[in-house]
């Protein structure tokens, strides 16, 4: 039974520290610091003492907007209207309640990265190259933060012994099903007979180990998705572009750019197939798999660029004779 708590240091009243911020910091400093690093080396395209404040911008215009506002028009929307969003328009800005998605922050960081590019006078996609070493580190620690706060869960997953069952996941039950879960559930807190958010249900559970286990008889085991995206979006991407990055150094701009946008997209449709949809399909892909698709023309067009700008072999002299 999954009872993590999503805030990691309480401070006061409703002011808390959370572990989906955390990952984001974690996510920025550590990106900071490798990207100096590969400054330093001469593995990227911006100087080091340049790296602080584009990675400050990078958080604000590219990820913080990129991710939310894609978050709002790709799954918020679709859900609860034009009138919906109308009224509760704040929900913009409420980032720690969660909700980025992925896709939306790599095209706000394209957006942003290519301003930054022409306004500097650097290569976008040697700009990318660097980003793209990095940001796998992010999607890692936004991974486990998604696993914390108990969203985004998997599919249903009986007989996998290392299932785990999530208490948001009774969302996803039939209505019998959540009406005798809540009505359990009040018999052993009586607070909860007042009480319509699902939150406050896994508030008690949270303190409360017979709600807790009243709890977990109606929900089903489901796949930890959000370790599998983690592993493979994450740890596996970050370790091989990094490898690449060390063992070419002179890799032509845009190669790192387009091998990360084709791996991301690979692994991303594969880790879909067994996460829970959590908004409408697209045919019979999920929306994630569905915008992943895109990313393979992207990554062609990187790749095609690092293509055409590879160092040549210079071409031997040819003898009087031809030879």
């Amino acid at each position: 039974m999954h009872d993590l708590n999503p805030i990691a240091l309480p401070i006061h009243g409703n002011v808390a520290l959370r572990w989906y911020g955390l990952a984001y910091l974690f996510g920025f400093v550590g990106g900071f610091l490798l990207l100096r690093h590969l400054a330093q080396r001469g593995l990227w395209v911006l100087k080091p003492d340049k790296t602080a404040d584009f990675i400050a911008a990078v958080a604000l215009f590219g990820v913080f907007l990129g991710g939310r506002l894609g978050y709002i028009l790709f799954y918020h929307l679709p859900k609860v209207g034009w009138a919906g969003f109308a009224k509760d328009p704040l929900i913009v800005f409420r980032v720690w309640e969660g909700g980025m998605a992925s896709h939306g922050g790599i095209l706000g960081l394209a957006i942003f990265t290519w301003y930054y590019a022409r306004r500097h006078k650097v290569s976008w996609a040697g700009l990318t190259d660097g980003l793209c070493v990095v940001g796998p580190l992010g999607l890692l620690f936004g991974r486990m933060a998604n696993f914390i706060n108990g969203e985004l869960f998997g599919r249903v997953a009986n007989g996998v012994s290392w299932a785990v069952k999530f208490p948001l996941s009774l969302g996803e039950e039939p209505q019998d099903v959540q009406n005798a879960a809540w009505q359990a559930c009040t018999q052993v807190d009586p607070t909860l007979a007042d009480a319509t958010s699902l939150d406050a249900l896994i508030v008690s559970a949270r303190h409360y180990p017979e709600v807790s286990n009243t709890l977990a008889k109606f929900l089903q085991p489901r796949h930890p998705s959000q370790i599998y995206e983690g592993l493979l979006e994450g740890a596996l991407l970050f370790t091989i572009l990094w490898v690449v990055r060390m063992k070419f150094k002179k890799a032509p701009d845009g190669m790192i750019t387009g091998l990360f946008l084709a791996l991301y997209a690979v692994f991303r449709i594969f880790g879909e197939q067994f996460r829970e949809p959590d908004a409408a399909m697209v045919g019979f892909l999920t929306k994630g798999q569905f915008f992943s698709l895109f990313m393979f023309i992207f990554a062609a067009c990187f790749l095609s660029h690092a293509w055409r700008g590879r160092p040549r072999k210079p071409q031997l002299e040819l003898n009087a004779d031809g030879r």
